[in-house]
């Protein structure tokens, strides 16, 4: 199945409510990867735990898996021969102490859930790892009890930095030492006790200055009389460190030598995590484990679309049995898409080992392969319309499709020429129904209802309207079409009854009523001969006309073309202009003769004009004349 798929049934989104329900990123994380199944004793499996844990949910007051933390990180670690912090290790404590409950709890679950009781007996206690932690860790630091040495060694330490206090504290109450003094107070610098002294008296003071204020009219000195015991503390501390080096890397090597078994509790704990989050959710939400088949058949009892909140119309649905292909007319906005959505959502939750939203007695087919084309595919980076980009994608489907294959498309041919797209789009459906597919489609198109209508295994289908409201119910009926409601709404929203009526005949019989098109053409009365604005008029040559541009009169010189231009005459320059932009002035027999040449308005101009050009030397006129003689040769 393609995320194309997943995206446009908003699988995502529905994964991310269940993920509400989980205690730790365990859990999120086997939901986040969780993939539809092809295979239907997996899916068995999995709705299996569902009913399972659901029972556990509604038979125990609480679930131990809160206050487990996901410890991959620190194992990974581990592997990797890095030593523990002590913050690690009481993670790693926390989690392993989980997992004794965890399987203490499920140690009698065994006569109402036997599938998920014996995942627990798969996990692997570690008292000693636990009670090693515990004694040696203690508020995150390692504790002194955890070795004698350790002990020994921070005794040492106490008794040293008391000496270190007390002689500082002699240092301080000094009179003699009193001018020198800065601050009345034993600090620590570099981890060494220090007395803050005025640096006008930095030379006074026998000692070692280990720090400046930043102003710097404070130093820091570590008196000479404390420099021997703060020698020897430094030592006791870097012995400290390495004793509680050795107690880290001990308490390590032994999660070391359990990291294969303390990895299979993280996947237990993980799938426990998620399966109790898949039953409260389904708790929540009044879900049912539908009973499951691998043979198409699909027979939805008041199922909801998981994502619609507030007061949803259910939606019942049969397909798979007495007819493979099922085509749904209706309104706009009346409900096809979200029933489309609806069934290929909830296939993609069974396969997933998900409980739907339906009744009891509602069953599902595991697919293969699910695909849909649903919503504007329009594609600007590939410069692909609505139209391409949905066949493109269906195309695509086509090669990939075989007998085990769910089909959801919206609008099938939609957004061409509407007898080709219907065409179209039936000849589509038929090679899916050859190659064995399951298939569900809409359409506004009545050719496609009429070929269902006559399929054997095809079936129509509506989405009810109620005529008096113009609402629509939501409701999905199998076994009878609807109509668009188009011409019903038009009048309701006021078009005239002879409009819907030649629309309807229109629809009816193809029959176009030309006649009207003949009353509405140029008809001169018989009364006065006059012709009617739109009827555009005939212009002969010689005939002068108004330039409604220039406000000026022009001579026509050569009749209407094709694109309803005229060229004319006006101040010795010939114009090309469109008839709505002059206007008839006098014809031509009012202002010539009969018989009078018309070319001679012209020829005159003409010649006057040609010597005019050689006079003056036009290059262009003597290439011209050039040509026309190298021609006559």
């Amino acid at each position: 199945m393609n995320q194309n798929t997943f995206e446009k049934l908003q699988l995502n989104e529905l994964k991310e409510l269940i993920k509400i329900y989980c205690v730790s990123s365990l859990g999120k994380e086997l939901i986040d990867k969780l993939s539809p199944s092809k295979n239907i004793n997996v899916v068995k499996r999995r709705l299996k735990e569902n009913e399972e844990s659901r029972k556990i949910l509604e038979n125990s007051n609480h679930i131990p898996l809160e206050g487990l933390f996901n410890i991959t990180p620190i194992i990974d670690k581990v592997d990797k021969g890095m030593i523990l912090e002590p913050s690690e290790l009481v993670h790693i404590e926390d989690f392993l102490r989980g997992c004794s409950k965890i399987k203490s709890f499920m140690a009698n679950k065994e006569f109402y859930s036997p599938t998920l009781s014996s995942y627990a007996l798969n996990i692997t206690e570690c008292e000693t790892i636990e009670n090693e932690i515990n004694y040696s860790i203690k508020n995150n630091k390692v504790d002194s009890s955890a070795s004698k040495e350790l002990k020994k060694i921070r005794r040492n330490i106490e008794s040293f930095e008391a000496k270190i206090k007390d002689r500082l504290n002699k240092f301080l109450t000094s009179s003699s030492n009193k001018k020198y003094i800065q601050e009345f107070i034993i600090s620590k610098r570099d981890d060494r006790y220090v007395i803050p002294i005025k640096s006008s008296y930095k030379n006074e003071v026998d000692g070692v200055i280990l720090d400046t204020s930043s102003k710097g009219s404070t130093v820091f000195i570590e008196p000479s009389t404390v420099s021997k015991f703060s020698l020897e503390l430094i030592s006791l501390k870097s012995e400290e460190a390495i004793e509680e080096y050795k107690i880290l890397s001990y308490l390590t090597e032994l999660i070391f030598e359990k990291t294969m078994m303390i990895k299979l509790n993280i996947e237990i704990i993980s799938e426990y995590d998620m399966v109790f989050a898949k039953a409260k959710y389904s708790l929540n939400n009044k879900a049912i484990t539908p009973k499951v088949n691998d043979i198409g058949y699909i027979k939805i009892i008041d199922g909801k679309h998981p994502l619609l909140k507030g007061n949803v119309i259910p939606l019942n649905f049969e397909i798979g049995k007495d007819y493979r292909s099922l085509v749904i007319t209706g309104p706009n906005a009346g409900g096809k898409t979200i029933s489309l959505k609806t069934v290929g959502l909830l296939s993609l939750m069974t396969s997933l080992g998900l409980d739907i939203c339906a009744k009891e007695g509602t069953e599902m087919s595991i697919f293969e392969n699910i695909f849909v084309d649903i919503g504007d595919n329009q594609s600007i980076e590939n410069s692909l319309s609505t139209f391409s980009s949905h066949i493109k994608n269906i195309a695509d489907i086509m090669n990939d499709s075989n007998k085990s294959t769910l089909l959801i498309f919206d609008e099938i041919g939609s957004g061409t020429e509407p007898n080709e797209g219907a065409g179209l789009a039936i000849s589509i459906l038929e090679e899916f129904y050859q190659m064995g597919c399951i298939t569900v489609a809409s359409t506004h198109y009545g050719e496609i209802k009429k070929f269902a209508s006559l399929h054997p295994h095809f079936e129509n289908a509506g989405m009810m309207f109620n005529k008096n409201t113009l609402e629509p119910l939501y409701k999905l009926t199998i076994g009878s079409s609807e109509d668009s409601n188009a011409l019903f709404i038009s009048k309701k929203m006021g078009i005239k009854d002879k409009v819907l009526n030649r629309a309807k005949n229109y629809i009816s019989d193809k029959n176009y009523n030309f006649d009207l098109v003949k009353e509405n053409k140029i008809m001169i009365s018989k009364e006065n001969k006059e012709e009617i604005i739109n009827e555009i008029p005939i212009y002969n040559i010689g005939d002068s006309v108004k330039l409604l541009d220039k406000d000026d009169f022009a001579i026509i010189y050569k009749p209407v073309d094709k694109f309803n231009n005229v060229e004319v005459l006006y101040k010795d320059t010939f114009l090309e202009v469109n008839v709505k932009k002059i206007k008839l002035h006098i014809k031509a027999d009012q202002l010539y003769p009969q018989g009078y040449d018309m070319d001679s308005l012209f020829i005159d101009y003409k010649d006057r004009k040609l010597e005019k050009d050689i006079k003056r030397g036009s290059k262009k006129i003597l290439k011209q004349i050039q040509k026309e003689i190298n021609q006559n040769r």
